[in-house]
């Protein structure tokens, strides 16, 4: 799937929806490793960027995005509107990473 056709808007300038097939999501559920957390525990100390957590956090994402963009694929898809990420604490330290959006197929205007 092309990238340019992963959009938060919910139309695609100089494109048509020619069929809905619905909702599509990724989801992935991360922790870090028990020295990755006492490693940010020292960048908190310094305070400033937490690099460590926000590696975790991106790929998290990342990943997240390209769980739905193969469930989109999946359906039929060729692009995907109004995407979103959400993020739930499952556990302390454990965290849920979603990313969804209607998967559709659009054609050229």
């Amino acid at each position: 799937m092309d990238h340019h056709l992963v959009t938060t808007t919910f139309s695609l300038d100089g494109y048509r929806v020619s069929k809905n097939l619905g909702l599509v999501r990724g989801i992935t559920v991360r922790s870090r490793s028990l020295i990755g957390n006492i490693g940010a525990g020292f960048q908190t100390i310094f305070g400033g960027r937490i690099s460590l957590y926000q590696e975790l956090c991106e790929k998290a994402r990342e990943e997240a995005f390209d769980i739905m963009i193969q469930h989109a694929e999946e359906s039929g898809a060729n692009a995907i509107l109004g995407v979103r990420y959400d993020a739930n604490e499952v556990a302390a330290g454990i965290t849920e990473v979603l990313a969804y959006g209607t998967a559709v197929v659009v054609e050229r205007a």
